[in-house]
């Protein structure tokens, strides 16, 4: 496994680790309705912005059923556990904590543009 510190092009990259970790809170934020998937588009490829926007479409479905309100959750990110299986790409799991329960978000970060983009994100 390379550290992707190693690669002199990923150099002037920022640390995906830390990538990883605002991308998923946003990813949480989005699916519980606080947050419009448009705003971490620069971030994320279109398969994962299409991917994101039916996710919040079912979830935003899902509480109005519900009669939940959509409110900002409190959450804080945990532990981010990264490897790169290939040069510019690093698989990222991040375990994202809010009052009532943690999900893990996982993260395939891939260099597009001279920059960190997912191509890939799931959410357990």
């Amino acid at each position: 496994m390379a550290d992707p510190v190693e690669d002199p092009e990923r150099a002037a990259l920022p640390d995906p680790s830390d990538t990883a970790r605002a991308l998923a809170l946003c990813v949480v934020e989005i699916l519980s309705g606080a947050r419009e998937v448009d705003s971490v588009a620069r971030w994320i490829s279109d398969d994962v912005h299409r991917h994101l926007q039916q996710r919040a479409a079912l979830a935003a479905r899902n509480r109005s059923a519900m009669r939940l309100p959509r409110a900002r959750p409190v959450l804080r990110a945990e532990r981010v556990v990264t490897c790169s299986p290939a040069d510019g790409v690093v698989e990222a799991t991040v375990v994202v904590h809010g009052r009532s329960h943690a999900r893990a978000v996982a993260i395939r970060l891939e260099v597009r543009n001279e920059r960190w983009r997912a191509t890939a994100v799931g959410v357990l």
